[in-house]
């Protein structure tokens, strides 16, 4: 038995049906990351879980235990928002204090474990500080350190970086992630954003307007998306029907799914390169956008544009409107469901 387990999960808003049929399991000291959309539903499961939502269908276990109508305060689940959700008017040191002294815990002992969790998160400076005279990035460390420090069986995470600049996000995500792996505590992670995704997770559950669209490792998701959706929503892909894809290639290769194609895995180059197992046509620039060390052109090519991606090199910059070859492996070229099974 996996040790959270949601079985047949359906959650609606009226007539809003948000959940459909859910079946997940998330194994113990495991990262899970809900990835999709706004609207998908991943916020939604995630307070399934944390009792704060009642689940109408289905089941949820949690370790082995039945937690579907338990209440949220017994179900020892820590949980941190994205609003941060701190005590204006208490210290740090109280504000991490506060979850213990509900479990009555004896006043050396709290001491010790504020001091400890206040250590992982690298703020034992900040014990005697007010959340006010802290930046977004210090608040949401101390909204983590108030989740762990309760000890719970489970870490849920909604989207707990979003308002945070870039830069510090990236350092967060390396300092969420080796936490987690030191505790080895069972984490769910909520974003919509794939490059969190890929950072943070041991497996990612892409979903789709309430249901699961593919559930794998990062690299499987991300090298072999099953439908139309995920190709689309990861790793950037072309996704074009068998028709347009013949287009492209200038001839007819008599597929019948749709074919998603990443922008990396398309080489561009002045001259034809006459390369075995891969296609080769000629296109149009018709633009580039540069995309940090990467530069990504849109191409035209006999009425289909598509994207492909380079290293942002001096010497290797094609001008619009200039004429390339490109190509691409046959194996890069992935038949994608229209939705998923």
């Amino acid at each position: 038995m996996a040790y959270i387990e949601f079985k047949n999960i359906n959650k609606s808003f009226g007539s809003n049906h948000v959940l459909k049929g859910i079946d997940l399991n998330v194994e113990k000291g495991e990262l899970l990351t809900l990835l999709g959309p706004s609207g998908c539903g991943k916020s939604t499961l995630l307070r399934c879980l944390a009792g704060l939502e009642e689940v109408q269908e289905g089941s949820i276990y949690l370790d082995g235990k039945d937690i579907t109508h338990t209440d949220a305060r017994l179900r020892q689940i820590g949980m941190v928002f994205q609003q941060y959700s701190l005590f204006p008017n208490m210290t740090v040191a109280q504000n991490l204090a506060f979850g213990l002294k509900i479990k009555k815990m004896a006043k050396e002992e709290m001491k010790k474990e504020v001091s400890a969790a206040l250590k992982m998160v690298g703020l034992e400076e900040k014990a005697n500080a007010y959340p006010g005279q802290l930046s977004g990035g210090q608040q949401q460390r101390v909204a983590l350190a108030r989740a762990i420090v309760t000890k719970p069986k489970v870490l849920l995470l909604d989207e707990p970086l979003s308002a945070i600049d870039a830069k510090l996000r990236k350092n967060l995500q390396i300092e969420i992630r080796k936490i987690q792996k030191e505790l080895n505590i069972t984490t769910i992670f909520v974003t919509h954003d794939q490059d969190e995704a890929m950072v943070m997770s041991d497996r990612i559950c892409l979903l789709n307007e309430g249901r699961i669209e593919q559930l794998g490792t990062p690299v499987s998701i991300y090298t072999e998306p099953k439908t139309k959706f995920a190709a689309g929503f990861i790793g950037h892909y072309n996704v074009m029907k068998p028709e347009e894809f013949d287009k492209l290639i200038g001839e007819k290769c008599n597929r019948t799914h749709a074919v998603a194609i990443r922008p990396e895995t398309i080489a561009i180059s002045k001259e034809k390169k006459n390369l075995e197992n891969c296609y080769e046509f000629k296109g149009k620039v018709v633009e580039s956008l540069p995309r940090g060390n990467v530069l990504r052109y849109t191409i035209d090519v006999n009425g289909i544009e598509i994207s492909a991606d380079t290293l942002f090199r001096s010497f290797s910059i094609f001008e619009d409107q200039s004429e390339v070859w490109l190509s691409l492996e046959k194996r890069n070229c992935l038949d994608v469901e229209e939705t998923a099974v």
